[in-house]
C-alpha cells in the first residue's frame, strides 16, 4: 500500500474544526443543519456578548442559544445598544434564514452564490464552504487529495524553487511567523514575501503522509502542486470530488503540464488572477510571460456520460487553472466552479 494513502486503518475524521459532526446527514450524505450547528455559529466572536454587552444583547444571544431557529425582528435588533452587535446579528440571522430555506446546507451553498452575497460575511461563507468541502472529502483516505481541498477554503501563499510549486496556508504561516519559528521551507517562504519572519513547515510527502489527518486542523503542512507531483494529482482529485457531491456533475479530472492552442473549448478561472488570464488568452490577447508565470497548476476536465451538461458543450473538455496573484497569494473561489461549467441551471442545489 502506498504510504501516499494517509488514512488507511487511521480514523476517518479530519477538519473536525469544520463542525461536520454536529450536522445530519441525508441519505445521499448531504449536510443537515442541526440546532447545534447554529449553537457553534453562535459561538463565533462576532456574536458572543462581551463583558460590557447590555441586558437586551444578553437576552438575545441567551434565547437564540436555546432555539437557534429563533425568529428574531428588526425592533428586537434595534433594542441592543452597540451598534456592531447591531449589524453582526442583522448579517448572521439573515445569512441563517437563507440558509434554512434550503434543504441541505450544500443545496444553500448553490443558492447563495447564484443568489448574491453581497452583505454576507466572509467568515459565514469560509463557515459554509468548509463545512461543504468536509462532505465532499467524507471517505477520502488521500492525504494530496485532503490537502488540496484546504485550498478551497482557505487562502495560501505560494513559493517556487527548485521545481516546487508550494502552496501554504496563510494563517498557519503567520502564526509561526509571530512565534518566530525558523526552518528552511519558512525562509523560503519568507523570500517569496508569505511572511515577515521564517517559519517551520513541513512539506507533504511520501514519507509523512501517514499522519495528515492527525495534523489537518493544524494546516501545517505544505502542498506541492508542481506537475507530476502527487499535490498535482491531489489537486484534481479534490476539485473532482467537489464538483460531484457539491454540483452535482460527476467528473474526472486530470492535472497537466501545460496546455497547447485549440486543445481547450472551455475554461474555469479557480481564482480572481487565473480568470483573468484565462479570459485574456480566450479572447487571443498576447498575456506577458512574467504574467502566464503566476499559473501555478493547471487541469482538465472532461464529464462522465449522463452529468447534466449544457448542449453545446457536451464532449468538450474543460481546462481549469489556478494561479497567484502578484502578491504571491491564492485565493481559490470554488463558486467559480458554480458559475462557470457548463451545467443546466438545475442541476446542482
Amino acid at each position: 500500500m502506498s504510504a501516499a494513502v494517509a488514512a488507511a486503518g487511521a480514523p476517518p475524521d479530519f477538519w473536525i474544526g469544520s463542525g461536520h459532526h454536529l450536522c445530519d446527514r441525508d441519505a445521499g450524505g448531504r449536510l443537515l443543519a442541526t440546532p447545534d450547528l447554529w449553537r457553534a455559529f453562535l459561538a463565533r466572536p462576532e456574536l458572543l456578548p462581551p463583558p460590557e454587552a447590555c441586558a437586551r444583547e444578553r437576552a438575545l444571544h441567551r434565547a437564540l442559544l436555546e432555539e437557534p431557529a429563533l425568529a428574531v425582528d428588526e425592533a428586537a435588533l434595534a433594542g441592543l445598544d452597540d451598534s456592531d452587535a447591531r449589524d453582526n446579528y442583522r448579517h448572521f440571522l439573515g445569512f441563517r434564514d437563507r440558509v434554512r430555506a434550503a434543504p441541505t446546507l450544500e443545496s444553500a451553498w448553490v443558492a447563495l452564490f447564484r443568489g448574491g452575497v453581497a452583505g454576507v460575511p466572509p467568515v459565514l461563507l469560509q463557515m459554509l464552504t468548509h463545512l461543504v468541502a468536509r462532505a465532499a472529502m467524507e471517505g477520502e483516505r488521500d492525504a494530496f487529495a485532503l490537502r488540496a481541498a484546504e485550498c478551497l477554503f482557505r487562502p495560501q501563499r505560494a513559493a517556487i524553487h527548485q521545481g516546487a510549486t508550494l502552496l501554504a496556508d496563510e494563517e498557519a504561516l503567520e502564526l509561526r511567523a509571530e512565534e518566530g519559528d525558523l526552518g528552511p521551507l519558512g525562509q523560503l517562504l519568507e523570500e517569496a514575501g508569505a511572511a515577515p519572519r521564517g517559519v517551520e513547515l513541513d512539506v507533504l510527502g511520501d514519507d509523512n503522509a501517514g499522519g495528515y489527518i492527525g495534523r489537518s486542523e493544524g494546516h501545517d503542512l505544505a502542498l506541492d502542486v508542481a506537475p507530476g507531483r502527487p499535490g498535482a494529482a491531489g489537486m484534481a482529485r479534490a476539485l473532482e470530488r467537489f464538483a460531484s457531491h457539491v454540483l452535482g456533475a460527476r467528473a474526472s479530472v486530470r492535472p497537466v503540464p501545460s496546455v497547447r492552442d485549440g486543445e481547450w473549448g472551455w475554461h474555469v478561472g479557480l481564482d480572481t488572477e487565473a480568470t483573468a488570464i484565462g479570459n485574456a488568452l480566450w479572447r487571443g490577447e498576447r498575456v506577458a510571460q512574467e504574467r502566464l508565470a503566476r499559473i501555478l497548476w493547471l487541469g482538465v476536465l472532461e464529464f462522465e456520460p449522463g452529468a447534466p451538461v449544457l448542449e453545446h458543450a457536451r464532449g468538450v473538455p474543460v481546462l481549469l487553472a489556478l494561479a497567484m496573484d502578484p502578491a504571491r497569494r491564492v485565493r481559490v473561489k470554488p463558486q467559480n466552479l458554480l458559475a462557470g461549467l457548463p451545467l443546466h441551471p438545475g442541476a446542482a442545489g
